[in-house]
């Protein structure tokens, strides 16, 4: 484990672990320690993935805090419970997830356009951010691995023996590896490539929270509306629990702040004059928010997977490589994902190698995830012209995509642990 330390003082490595179903690292690789940079959702997955392969991790996150309490609503796909059941969590995070049995989208004169699923499992489980971050800090804990606060990177030194980070606060930790999983502003991604271009704006603003709207159960599934001048969503649950989320078109991207200064009164207003021509619940769905519980989130962003991974014994993971957007409901699961190859391949390889490995890996998923969320994206934020040409098309297209053998590849997709990491011929 890495000790911080002053950056006048040798950092030292202690060996406090709590190992769980621990691998042995292959004879090849030379890693043992290693700093994970960020403490949100693919830190401590990557931390506990690592402990998994037998490399010792710290996590360092720039909060001087534990997080709780912030975030929406997401969506964990099964392709990303099934890497957290590799970590032996993913029954945990389904304890506090909503199964979700299927998705319905429809058209703003509440035509059903598709439904996705119906099978014997739910297509995704439903979990509020807050309790995802707790349940993955406190297993983390529970499992020896550190997590430290206010400890925000400014700078990281490598050469052929190791890295070391250096924090503003003036402590430094060195290590074998290190690991950016510091989201969509990674400062890691900056050190690695000063050129990486930026994230964009999906032309979306996006807001949500509960309701106590009374209306009929939809069985726990999602309906998902591409409205007239806003994409809504709604779940109803059997006990009569009203989940729900709102894209609204924005050419002007604006940050959480800027839309919370706006107030939750204000934006519901919004709201119901934008679904008011919609033939779906959305307006009885919105008489039951309390503005008190109105999550802003504000502009969506999303990113094509960066130019540059790695670079030396530094790697990127999670939001800080590729950011799919909402519409793809695969962000969490796509950082879960690969912070788990990333370990893997690290268990069997240098870190050269093991890094190219997993990009190999990684890149043509995600590339296609986040392609997929453009186009979804782009029909949600349709205008006038735009609108009439995809509710035109989209029963058509909804009718091409949403057989099950077309989405195997993404929510049937499995990693294989036990098998040496290697990219296939």
């Amino acid at each position: 484990m890495q000790r911080e330390t002053p950056v006048n003082e040798d950092p030292r490595l202690t060996t406090a672990r709590i190992p769980v179903g621990r691998s042995e690292p292959s004879a090849q690789n030379t890693v043992r320690t290693a700093l994970v940079i960020g403490g949100g959702i693919a830190g401590p997955v990557a931390a506990m993935a690592l402990d998994k392969a037998g490399i010792e991790a710290r996590v360092y996150e720039a909060r001087s805090g534990r997080a709780d309490g912030i975030g929406g609503m997401l969506g964990l796909a099964p392709n990303g419970i099934a890497a957290l059941d590799l970590l032996d969590i993913g029954d945990a995070v389904r304890g506090i997830g909503l199964p979700v049995p299927a998705m319905v989208m429809q058209s703003w004169t509440g035509k059903t356009l598709a439904t996705l699923g119906g099978g014997p499992g739910p297509v995704f489980h439903a979990v509020w951010r807050a309790k995802l971050y707790r349940v993955l800090y406190d297993e983390a804990a529970r499992r020896g691995i550190g997590i430290e606060h206010g400890k925000r990177l400014v700078r990281a030194d490598q050469d052929d023996t190791g890295v070391t980070a250096y924090f503003a606060d003036g402590t430094r930790a060195t290590a074998d590896i290190l690991i950016g999983a510091d989201g969509i502003r990674s400062t890691v991604r900056q050190l690695i490539d000063p050129a990486a271009p930026p994230p964009g704006y999906t032309g979306l603003l996006g807001f949500g929270g509960w309701s106590n709207a009374r209306i009929p159960s939809t069985g726990g599934a999602f309906h998902m509306a591409f409205g007239k001048r806003a994409f809504f969503s709604w779940c109803v649950d059997d006990s009569g629990q009203v989940g729900w989320f709102i894209n609204v078109p924005s050419k002007q991207p604006m940050t959480m702040a800027e839309a919370r200064a706006v107030g939750a009164t204000e934006w519901l207003r919004r709201f119901r004059e934008l679904v008011a021509d919609d033939r779906v619940p959305a307006l009885e769905v919105l008489a039951g928010v309390d503005p008190d519980e109105l999550v802003i989130v504000g502009g969506l962003d999303i990113m094509d997977p960066q130019p540059r991974w790695y670079a030396g014994r530094m790697v990127l993971v999670g939001d800080s490589a590729h950011v799919p957007s909402n519409s793809s409901g695969q962000g969490a699961s796509m950082a879960i994902e690969g912070a788990v190859e990333l370990a893997r391949c690290l268990r069997d390889l240098p870190p050269a190698e093991a890094f190219g490995t997993y990009e190999a890996l990684r890149r043509p998923r995600v590339a296609r995830v986040v392609a997929g969320a453009r186009r979804t994206n782009a029909n949600k934020a349709a205008g006038p012209v735009a609108r009439v040409i995809r509710d035109l098309t989209m029963p058509t297209m909804m009718k091409l995509l949403a057989k099950p053998e077309k989405m195997a590849w993404l929510s049937d997709y499995r990693i294989d642990w036990a098998e040496p990491a290697k990219v296939s011929a």
